[in-house]
């Protein structure tokens, strides 16, 4: 078996290589630290317990092309996605590092502007960047630049993808498939700007993190839907806790751009990545005052879009209603949709 771009796009066989060259290599008892998290579940970070509270440690690598996009680049992303995987744990970040792998001959000035980018987010979030490293690749080893980015973030009760229940909620807080409809379009020559196309790229710790912290025992999972889209979130969740969730077609936030982009090149957006959204489930009974509150916030797209049922015939099954009232099952993500896109 050779290694495909199908292999990195965060879907099932991503799982499958993982499950491969890692997992399958590890023992039970070291893919964690006692009463902390690791990668026995796969969540957006690891969580170690230290005293009465969590410490939570999330890494990515970067690669997007193109490096420059509307709505961001590569520095934006890489600091943007590092500070939402923590707040997807309901950690509050505390310390930054990255490392910057550069192919040689890339123009200076090109390299100054993502890191100027990249620090500029942490700046606007007052996030200390503690350490990182710099690596130069001979002409032709790379294409251009990745940035792999350590969070480390404190909290103190973590949010774990497997405590999905029965009447939870879904809800996502903004519009979905933003940044993989501009990649997309990009890649293959489209000026996405000019069809209204923008990345929704961005840090959630502002608008999100207090108010789920008020909730934070009634919130059963949360996810940035980055590769594979809420597609891939909703089914690792319903796979994970053996249930089924229903989404409803006409409660999805979609803008009418991106819908009708989607349309024309045939792809599903529930597939696309997002980049400044975070998927929730929370318990019914302050699914709609949590709604409420994330609106107040700035989330103002923000939207209940289904919920999670018990179903011994479709457990680990994602279900979709459509506009006209059918159903249809909402496949995991088998294949590479955009490449390169985070």
């Amino acid at each position: 078996m050779n290694v495909t771009l199908a292999h990195g796009a965060g879907g099932e066989k991503t799982l499958e290589l993982l499950q491969k060259l890692i997992l399958s290599k590890m023992p039970e008892t070291l893919k964690r630290t006692p009463e902390g998290v690791g990668t026995d579940v796969l969540d957006d970070g690891a969580c170690i317990k230290i005293g009465d509270k969590y410490l939570v440690v999330t890494v990515d690598s970067y690669t997007v092309s193109p490096l420059f996009f509307p709505g961001g680049d590569l520095g934006k992303l890489a600091a943007s996605g590092t500070i939402n995987d923590l707040v997807a744990m309901g950690a509050r970040p505390i310390a930054i590092l990255d490392s910057m792998v550069i192919e040689e001959g890339t123009d200076i000035e090109l390299v100054d502007k993502i890191a100027s980018s990249f620090i500029n987010v942490i700046l606007q979030e007052n996030i200390p960047l503690v350490g990182g490293d710099l690596k130069v690749m001979p002409r032709g080893q790379l294409d251009k630049i990745i940035i792999t980015s350590v969070g480390i973030g404190i909290a103190e009760r973590p949010i774990i993808d497997r405590e999905l229940r029965p009447g939870d909620k879904i809800i996502v807080t903004g519009p979905i498939a933003e940044h993989g409809a501009t990649i997309m379009a990009l890649q293959q020559g489209i000026e996405a700007e000019k069809y209204g196309l923008r990345s929704d790229c961005r840090p959630l710790l502002r608008p999100l993190l207090d108010v789920v912290s008020r909730y934070i025992r009634h919130i059963h999972a949360m996810r940035d839907p980055t590769r594979g889209g809420l597609a891939q979130v909703l089914n690792e969740w319903a796979r994970d806790t053996g249930t089924l969730i229903l989404i409803y077609e006409d409660k999805l936030p979609i803008r009418f751009e991106v819908k009708k982009f989607c349309e024309i090149v045939g792809v599903d957006p529930l597939y696309l990545a997002c980049e400044g959204v975070m998927t929730i489930a929370v318990s019914p009974d302050v699914a709609e005052v949590l709604l409420e509150e994330l609106k107040a916030s700035g989330l103002e797209s923000a939207s209940i879009i289904g919920e999670v049922r018990e179903s011994e015939k479709f457990r680990g099954t994602v279900v979709c209603r459509t506009l006209s009232g059918g159903l249809r099952i909402v496949e995991p993500l088998r294949g590479s949709l955009v490449p390169r896109i985070c």
